[in-house]
């Protein structure tokens, strides 16, 4: 396992093998969210995003909480000066901006996580929740309103009538409501969330990553050009990937009836 921690030391980053290990790292502040940690996450990302020998990325919080949202007070003059624009080169944490993610994030959470941190999750693949999580987006409470997605994802996994109760009074709400809700993937023990957030990661690792970052991008073309869009150009995805070495070596291992061994091209 390799180390090195960003600049000012907001965000961790760590790569095991395929996986890369993103961690909020502000735990004296409940990991809230200011400039600073807004910009190192987006280039830990993009970091991984441009690495071809990294497969999956796990989020994870370092402390007793995943985080407390957003810093208002620090953020409070740069709301127009670029603290939430990313360029085409960058990726957006929140998926509103920047370059489109081609590679699948799992994150774990645990302790509080409200506002941007749901976002967050939101914007991610797979959820794994610890058990004494407590959710709020509370954008209402503090005189603005959601802008890193709820608006749309959060309404998209609970439905209309079940987010809007939660979205239009900010209202807190446990890890089995956020599981009811359809917000998280799982939910486990409190202390197990990282393992098991871990073991999901590796078994995305050992599927072809051409195959799982089609998957991904057919995925999204639902909520960039709707329904009808998606399944027009899911055919576009097969000549790249029928021709590919993965898709040989896949269908090999199951005649040969062992564990493929991909490379991703």
């Amino acid at each position: 396992m390799t180390t090195q921690n960003n600049t000012n030391n907001r965000i961790t980053f760590e790569t095991d093998g395929y996986i890369c290990l993103i961690g909020l790292n502000r735990a004296d502040k409940r990991n809230a969210f200011d400039s600073h940690m807004i910009k190192r996450l987006s280039e830990a990302l993009t970091r991984y995003e441009n690495d071809d020998n990294l497969r999956c990325a796990l989020i994870f919080a370092h402390g007793e909480h995943f985080t407390a949202g957003l810093d208002l007070m620090e953020l409070q003059d740069k709301w127009d000066k670029g603290a939430f624009e990313f360029n085409d080169d960058e990726i957006d944490p929140w998926g509103i901006g920047g370059k489109l993610r081609t590679k699948p994030v799992v994150v774990a959470i645990q302790g509080t996580c409200f506002t941007a941190g749901i976002e967050l999750m939101l914007n991610s693949d797979v959820v794994i929740a610890s058990d004494n999580c407590n959710f709020a987006q509370m954008e209402v409470q503090r005189g603005i309103m959601p802008f890193g997605g709820a608006t749309v994802r959060f309404i998209a996994a609970a439905g209309w009538q079940k987010a809007m109760s939660y979205l239009l009074t900010g209202k807190a709400f446990d890890a089995q409501t956020a599981d009811r809700l359809n917000l998280v993937s799982e939910v486990v023990a409190n202390g197990e969330e990282y393992e098991r957030a871990l073991t999901i990661a590796k078994e995305i690792c050992t599927a072809a990553p051409l195959g799982v970052q089609g998957l991904l991008s057919s995925a999204q073309d639902v909520s960039r050009s709707g329904i009808a869009a998606a399944l027009a150009n899911i055919h576009s995805y097969l000549p790249h990937l029928f021709h590919s070495e993965d898709a040989r070596e896949g269908a090999m291992a199951m005649v040969e009836r062992r564990e493929a061994n991909f490379k991703g091209r």
